[in-house]
C-alpha cells in the first residue's frame, strides 16, 4: 500500500496517508455527528456535533498512528529497519524492510501495537470518568467514551491469532519458537488468517441478509481483506524460503542502460537505444544516478511540450526509489517491491550504479531455482 501523500517524519519514520482514509474519516465523522452524539445528547447545534465528530475522527487516526509508530520504534530497536507507515481504509501498516531474526524479537515487535492501543483505551476511559466527574459537556464525555471503546476494540481485534493481524504474528512467533522453523510457523499463521477471514465473510453476509444493515457488508469486507492479505503473506513466505541465501546481484540486470537527466522527453522516446528494450531506465547526472524514468511517465507529457520537458522533470527522484546493495539478501527486498515500472529497484555498489531489479527478474530467479531443485531431486 503506497501513500497518496506524505505527512512528514515522526521519530525518523516517514508517515503517509492513502486516499482511502478520507472514506473512513468521513464515515466516522458522519456517524458520530449525525447518529451517536445527537441520540445520546440531544439539543445541541449541528455545528457542535460536526466539530465533535471531526475532532474525534482526527484523534482516532492519531491513535492508529501511535499504534503503528510503536511497531516501528520497537522494530528498529530490534534490528529491523522500517520503510514507512501508511494509514489507509482499514487502519494502518508499518512496512518493515526485513523480518525479525528471532521469535523473541518478533514477539516484541508484534505485541507492542495492541499494548499501546489497550493503554490508550485505558487512558481515554480514565478521561471519560474524570470529565464526567467535572461535569464537562456530555458531548465531550461521549467523545472520550467512544475513543476508549474503539481503542480497546482495536487492541482486541489486532490480538486475534490470525495473520496479517498482530495476533497472527504473535502466533507465528510462538510456532517459530516451538518448531524452530520460521516457514512452518508462517504457514500456520496464514492458514489461521484465512480461516478467520472466511468466518468474518460468512458472518457478515448472514448479518446483511437478516438485517439489511451496512455493518454486515463492512464485516465481510474486513474478512475478505484478511483472506487476501494472509494469502499474499503466505506466498511471500514461500518465496523467501526459495530465495534464502540468494543475493540481489544474482537477480539484477547488471550495468543497465541509463538516460542523462538533461535528455528531452522527445529524444528519449525516439532514441533507438531505449525503444522496445525496457519500460524503465535509471536517470543519471555526472554519471551519478538521480532517479528512474518510465515510458509511461514520458508518454503522459503533451506532444507540444516533449521538446521542452526533460527526463529529469518526469522521473521518479532517487529519494522515492527503492535502493539496494548487491549483497543484500534478495528475500529481504521482496516486501519493498511492488508491480509497475516505476517501482524498479536500483542496485548501488559504493555509490556506483551496478544494476536494476524488477519483479520479473525475481520471478525468473525463483523459476530457475525451483527448476534447479527439481533436476537435483530427479
Amino acid at each position: 500500500m503506497r501513500a497518496t501523500f506524505v505527512l512528514g517524519r515522526i521519530a525518523g519514520v516517514r508517515v503517509g496517508v492513502h486516499w482511502s482514509v478520507l472514506f473512513i474519516f468521513a464515515l466516522i465523522a458522519f456517524g458520530l455527528s449525525q447518529g451517536r452524539l445527537p441520540e445520546t445528547h440531544p439539543g445541541r447545534g449541528w455545528v457542535v456535533y460536526w466539530a465533535a465528530g471531526l475532532c474525534t475522527a482526527v484523534i482516532f487516526f492519531a491513535s492508529l498512528l501511535a499504534h503503528e509508530l510503536a511497531h516501528a520504534v520497537v522494530a528498529r530497536r530490534n534490528g529491523v529497519e522500517v520503510d514507512d507507515i501508511v494509514l489507509w481504509l482499514l487502519g494502518g501498516a508499518a512496512r518493515l524492510r526485513s523480518e525479525a531474526s528471532s521469535p523473541g524479537r518478533e514477539l516484541r515487535i508484534a505485541g507492542v501495537g495492541p499494548l499501546v492501543s489497550l493503554l490508550l483505551g485505558g487512558l481515554f476511559a480514565l478521561a471519560t470518568w474524570l470529565l464526567d466527574l467535572a461535569s464537562v459537556s456530555g458531548v465531550v464525555v461521549e467523545m472520550a467514551a467512544w475513543l476508549a471503546a474503539i481503542n480497546v476494540l482495536l487492541a482486541v481485534f489486532n490480538a486475534l491469532p490470525a495473520a496479517p493481524l498482530d495476533g497472527g504474528r504473535l502466533l507465528r512467533a510462538f510456532l517459530w519458537w516451538r518448531t524452530g522453523d520460521r516457514l512452518r510457523a508462517t504457514a500456520g499463521a496464514t492458514a489461521a488468517g484465512r480461516v478467520f477471514g472466511w468466518l468474518l465473510v460468512v458472518l457478515g453476509l448472514i448479518a446483511f441478509m437478516r438485517t439489511g444493515t451496512v455493518g454486515g457488508l463492512w464485516l465481510a469486507l474486513i474478512g475478505w481483506f484478511l483472506i487476501t492479505a494472509a494469502t499474499a503473506e503466505g506466498k511471500q513466505a514461500q518465496l523467501r524460503g526459495v530465495l534464502a541465501g540468494v543475493p540481489v546481484r544474482e537477480a539484477m540486470t547488471p550495468d543497465p542502460l541509463t538516460v542523462p537527466g538533461a535528455t528531452t522527453v522527445a529524444d528519449f522516446l525516439t532514441d533507438a537505444r531505449y525503444r522496445y528494450r525496457h519500460s524503465a531506465f535509471p536517470v543519471t547526472e555526472d554519471a551519478e544516478p538521480v532517479g528512474l524514468v518510465t515510458y509511461d511517465s514520458a508518454h503522459k507529457v503533451p506532444r507540444a511540450e516533449v521538446h521542452a520537458v526533460t527526463v529529469r522533470d518526469v522521473m521518479v527522484p532517487l529519494a522515492r526509489t527503492t535502493v539496494a546493495e548487491p549483497d543484500t539478501p534478495l528475500a529481504d527486498l521482496l516486501p519493498r517491491m511492488e508491480p509497475g515500472a516505476e517501482h524498479r529497484v536500483l542496485v548501488m555498489d559504493h555509490g556506483r550504479l551496478a544494476g536494476i531489479v524488477s519483479l520479473s527478474d525475481v520471478s525468473r530467479t525463483v523459476n530457475w531455482l525451483m527448476h534447479t531443485d527439481e533436476r537435483r531431486g530427479g
